[in-house]
Protein backbone atom coordinates (compact mmCIF):
# COMPACT_ATOMS: atom_id res chain seq x y z
CA UNK A 1 0.00 0.00 0.00
CA UNK A 2 1.42 3.56 -0.93
CA UNK A 3 0.85 6.52 1.79
CA UNK A 4 -1.26 9.31 0.40
CA UNK A 5 -0.83 12.70 1.47
CA UNK A 6 -3.46 15.35 0.10
CA UNK A 7 -4.87 13.14 -2.27
CA UNK A 8 -1.64 12.32 -3.85
CA UNK A 9 0.61 9.29 -3.99
CA UNK A 10 4.10 9.96 -2.04
CA UNK A 11 5.30 8.18 -5.49
CA UNK A 12 3.59 10.97 -7.06
CA UNK A 13 4.54 13.85 -5.03
CA UNK A 14 8.28 12.83 -5.18
CA UNK A 15 8.40 12.88 -8.97
CA UNK A 16 7.69 16.72 -8.90
CA UNK A 17 10.09 19.01 -8.06
CA UNK A 18 6.92 21.86 -6.40
CA UNK A 19 5.93 18.75 -4.22
CA UNK A 20 9.62 17.99 -3.32
CA UNK A 21 9.67 21.46 -2.57
CA UNK A 22 7.26 21.03 0.63
CA UNK A 23 8.95 17.99 2.24
CA UNK A 24 11.26 18.99 5.06
CA UNK A 25 14.93 19.85 3.86
CA UNK A 26 14.54 19.89 0.74
CA UNK A 27 15.48 23.58 -1.45
CA UNK A 28 15.20 24.11 -5.11
CA UNK A 29 18.41 22.24 -6.48
CA UNK A 30 17.78 19.08 -4.40
CA UNK A 31 14.36 19.12 -5.83
CA UNK A 32 15.43 19.73 -9.50
CA UNK A 33 18.08 16.63 -8.87
CA UNK A 34 16.29 14.23 -7.45
CA UNK A 35 13.39 14.78 -10.03
CA UNK A 36 15.80 15.06 -12.86
CA UNK A 37 18.47 12.28 -11.74
CA UNK A 38 15.97 9.90 -9.70
CA UNK A 39 12.87 10.14 -11.87
CA UNK A 40 14.18 11.21 -15.29
CA UNK A 41 12.19 14.28 -15.31
CA UNK A 42 12.64 17.31 -17.31
CA UNK A 43 14.14 19.52 -14.10
CA UNK A 44 16.30 22.39 -14.31
CA UNK A 45 19.40 21.21 -11.95
CA UNK A 46 21.72 24.31 -11.25
CA UNK A 47 24.34 24.67 -8.95
CA UNK A 48 27.59 26.61 -9.26
CA UNK A 49 29.66 24.72 -11.26
CA UNK A 50 26.32 24.79 -14.13
CA UNK A 51 25.73 28.87 -12.89
CA UNK A 52 30.03 28.96 -14.41
CA UNK A 53 29.39 27.23 -17.19
CA UNK A 54 25.93 28.80 -18.54
CA UNK A 55 27.90 32.56 -17.38
CA UNK A 56 30.85 31.28 -19.77
CA UNK A 57 28.82 30.13 -22.45
CA UNK A 58 26.54 33.10 -22.70
CA UNK A 59 28.86 36.02 -21.96
CA UNK A 60 27.03 36.90 -18.62
CA UNK A 61 28.86 39.83 -17.20
CA UNK A 62 26.09 40.71 -14.17
CA UNK A 63 27.30 39.84 -11.22
CA UNK A 64 26.01 37.66 -8.97
CA UNK A 65 24.44 36.96 -6.94
CA UNK A 66 22.49 39.38 -9.23
CA UNK A 67 22.83 36.88 -12.01
CA UNK A 68 21.84 34.38 -10.62
CA UNK A 69 17.76 34.77 -11.98
CA UNK A 70 19.46 35.43 -15.38
CA UNK A 71 21.50 32.02 -15.75
CA UNK A 72 18.92 30.06 -14.37
CA UNK A 73 16.71 31.09 -16.64
CA UNK A 74 19.80 30.29 -19.62
CA UNK A 75 20.35 26.88 -18.01
CA UNK A 76 16.55 25.98 -18.19
CA UNK A 77 16.59 26.13 -21.90
CA UNK A 78 19.01 24.05 -22.08
CA UNK A 79 17.64 21.24 -20.25
CA UNK A 80 16.77 18.64 -22.70
CA UNK A 81 13.30 16.30 -22.20
CA UNK A 82 14.97 13.17 -23.25
CA UNK A 83 17.98 12.07 -20.69
CA UNK A 84 17.55 14.97 -18.35
CA UNK A 85 19.31 13.52 -15.57
CA UNK A 86 22.10 12.71 -17.38
CA UNK A 87 21.99 16.24 -18.95
CA UNK A 88 22.02 17.54 -15.14
CA UNK A 89 25.07 15.38 -14.34
CA UNK A 90 27.30 16.75 -17.65
CA UNK A 91 26.87 20.03 -17.01
CA UNK A 92 27.92 19.42 -13.57
CA UNK A 93 30.71 17.69 -14.12
CA UNK A 94 32.04 20.21 -17.04
CA UNK A 95 31.44 22.70 -14.77
CA UNK A 96 33.62 20.87 -11.55
CA UNK A 97 36.48 19.18 -13.68
CA UNK A 98 36.89 21.25 -16.99
CA UNK A 99 35.25 24.90 -17.05
CA UNK A 100 36.61 25.65 -13.44
CA UNK A 101 36.64 28.62 -11.56
CA UNK A 102 40.47 28.60 -12.59
CA UNK A 103 42.50 28.01 -15.74
CA UNK A 104 39.48 26.65 -17.71
CA UNK A 105 40.51 23.52 -19.91
CA UNK A 106 38.68 25.02 -22.80
CA UNK A 107 40.86 23.02 -25.04
CA UNK A 108 38.66 20.01 -24.57
CA UNK A 109 35.49 21.16 -24.00
CA UNK A 110 32.59 20.07 -26.14
CA UNK A 111 31.20 23.62 -26.14
CA UNK A 112 34.57 25.42 -26.59
CA UNK A 113 32.99 26.32 -30.32
CA UNK A 114 30.37 28.25 -29.04
CA UNK A 115 31.34 30.09 -25.72
CA UNK A 116 31.09 33.60 -25.87
CA UNK A 117 33.14 33.87 -22.99
CA UNK A 118 35.98 32.07 -25.09
CA UNK A 119 35.48 34.28 -27.85
CA UNK A 120 36.03 37.14 -25.85
CA UNK A 121 39.05 36.08 -23.49
CA UNK A 122 37.31 36.74 -20.48
CA UNK A 123 36.84 32.72 -19.78
CA UNK A 124 38.76 32.93 -16.36
CA UNK A 125 37.05 36.57 -14.74
CA UNK A 126 33.52 34.69 -15.45
CA UNK A 127 31.22 34.90 -13.38
CA UNK A 128 31.86 37.77 -11.83
CA UNK A 129 31.02 38.85 -8.22
CA UNK A 130 29.63 42.00 -6.32
CA UNK A 131 32.51 43.99 -4.63
CA UNK A 132 32.22 42.79 -1.42
CA UNK A 133 30.97 45.88 0.96
CA UNK A 134 33.54 47.87 2.79
CA UNK A 135 33.61 47.61 6.60
CA UNK A 136 32.90 50.65 8.60
CA UNK A 137 35.88 51.60 11.06
CA UNK A 138 34.35 52.38 14.54
CA UNK A 139 36.44 54.23 17.49
CA UNK A 140 35.97 53.80 21.20
CA UNK A 141 37.74 54.06 24.95
CA UNK A 142 38.79 51.30 27.08
CA UNK A 143 40.02 51.99 30.59
CA UNK A 144 41.62 49.51 32.48
CA UNK A 145 42.16 49.86 36.06
CA UNK A 146 44.20 48.16 38.29
CA UNK A 147 43.99 48.25 42.72
CA UNK A 148 46.82 48.37 44.62
CA UNK A 149 46.01 44.03 45.41
CA UNK A 150 46.42 43.28 41.70
CA UNK A 151 42.95 43.34 40.98
CA UNK A 152 41.07 44.51 37.38
CA UNK A 153 38.32 46.77 37.35
CA UNK A 154 35.74 44.64 35.03
CA UNK A 155 31.71 44.61 34.11
CA UNK A 156 29.45 42.02 32.21
CA UNK A 157 28.01 43.60 29.25
CA UNK A 158 24.55 43.28 28.48
CA UNK A 159 23.11 40.70 27.61
CA UNK A 160 21.63 42.05 24.38
CA UNK A 161 24.22 43.19 21.86
CA UNK A 162 27.72 42.69 20.80
CA UNK A 163 29.53 40.64 22.99
CA UNK A 164 26.36 39.93 25.31
CA UNK A 165 26.71 39.23 29.00
CA UNK A 166 30.56 38.72 28.99
CA UNK A 167 33.25 40.08 30.96
CA UNK A 168 34.98 43.21 29.75
CA UNK A 169 36.91 46.85 30.45
CA UNK A 170 34.35 50.02 30.87
CA UNK A 171 34.40 51.27 27.48
CA UNK A 172 32.85 54.20 25.92
CA UNK A 173 31.68 54.92 22.19
CA UNK A 174 32.66 51.88 19.87
CA UNK A 175 29.30 49.81 21.06
CA UNK A 176 26.55 52.54 21.09
CA UNK A 177 26.53 52.06 24.84
CA UNK A 178 28.40 55.28 25.97
CA UNK A 179 29.94 56.23 29.64
CA UNK A 180 32.59 58.27 31.12
CA UNK A 181 35.69 56.78 32.81
CA UNK A 182 35.13 54.69 35.96
CA UNK A 183 36.54 56.36 38.32
CA UNK A 184 38.61 59.09 38.72
CA UNK A 185 42.20 58.28 38.50
CA UNK A 186 45.80 59.60 36.91
CA UNK A 187 45.19 57.68 33.12
CA UNK A 188 47.84 57.13 31.03
CA UNK A 189 46.65 56.62 27.23
CA UNK A 190 49.09 53.19 26.58
CA UNK A 191 47.78 52.52 22.59
CA UNK A 192 45.41 51.31 20.44
CA UNK A 193 43.94 48.05 20.16
CA UNK A 194 42.65 46.80 16.73
CA UNK A 195 39.77 44.20 15.90
CA UNK A 196 37.36 43.06 12.79
CA UNK A 197 34.21 41.96 13.75
CA UNK A 198 31.90 40.79 10.99
CA UNK A 199 30.55 43.83 10.08
CA UNK A 200 32.90 46.54 11.10
CA UNK A 201 36.27 47.69 11.66
CA UNK A 202 37.32 48.74 15.75
CA UNK A 203 40.02 50.65 16.97
CA UNK A 204 40.07 51.01 20.97
CA UNK A 205 42.28 53.69 22.62
CA UNK A 206 43.81 52.17 26.02
CA UNK A 207 43.58 54.31 28.77
CA UNK A 208 45.38 52.77 31.91
CA UNK A 209 45.33 53.61 35.60
CA UNK A 210 47.01 51.90 38.85
CA UNK A 211 44.43 53.30 42.07
CA UNK A 212 44.69 52.45 46.01
CA UNK A 213 42.78 49.46 46.91
CA UNK A 214 39.99 51.34 48.36
CA UNK A 215 38.86 52.94 45.26
CA UNK A 216 35.82 52.91 44.81
CA UNK A 217 34.56 52.40 40.67
CA UNK A 218 31.20 53.97 39.77
CA UNK A 219 30.27 51.01 37.23
CA UNK A 220 31.93 47.26 37.34
CA UNK A 221 33.31 45.62 39.81
CA UNK A 222 36.92 44.77 40.80
CA UNK A 223 38.07 40.86 40.25
CA UNK A 224 40.64 39.77 42.37
CA UNK A 225 44.13 38.76 41.03
CA UNK A 226 43.46 34.71 41.84
CA UNK A 227 39.98 35.15 40.37
CA UNK A 228 40.49 36.58 37.23
CA UNK A 229 41.10 34.95 34.07
CA UNK A 230 42.41 36.85 30.86
CA UNK A 231 41.39 33.52 28.77
CA UNK A 232 37.74 33.99 30.46
CA UNK A 233 37.70 37.50 28.07
CA UNK A 234 36.38 37.82 24.70
CA UNK A 235 38.98 38.34 22.34
CA UNK A 236 39.11 41.79 21.81
CA UNK A 237 39.41 42.25 25.84
CA UNK A 238 42.47 39.84 26.12
CA UNK A 239 44.00 42.17 22.81
CA UNK A 240 43.59 45.20 25.47
CA UNK A 241 44.66 43.20 28.81
CA UNK A 242 48.02 42.05 26.82
CA UNK A 243 48.74 45.40 26.06
CA UNK A 244 48.04 46.71 29.35
CA UNK A 245 50.10 44.06 31.36
CA UNK A 246 53.32 44.88 29.51
CA UNK A 247 52.99 48.85 30.21
CA UNK A 248 52.27 48.46 33.73
CA UNK A 249 55.69 48.83 35.78
CA UNK A 250 55.68 46.80 38.94
CA UNK A 251 55.81 49.05 42.19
Amino acid sequence: MRARRGGRSWRQVSRNPRGLLSLPGIGPYTAAAIAAIAHDESATVVDGNVERVMARLHLVETPLPAAKPALARLAETLTPVFRPGDYAQAVMDLGATICTPRNPACGICPWSETCRARAEGVQSSLPRKSAKPQRPTRHGTLWLVQRGGGEWLLETRPERGLLGGMLGFPGDGWDGAGGAAPLAADWHEIGEVRHTFTHFHLILRLMLARVAGNAAPDRGQFVAAADFRPADLPTVMRKAFDLASSAIVPR
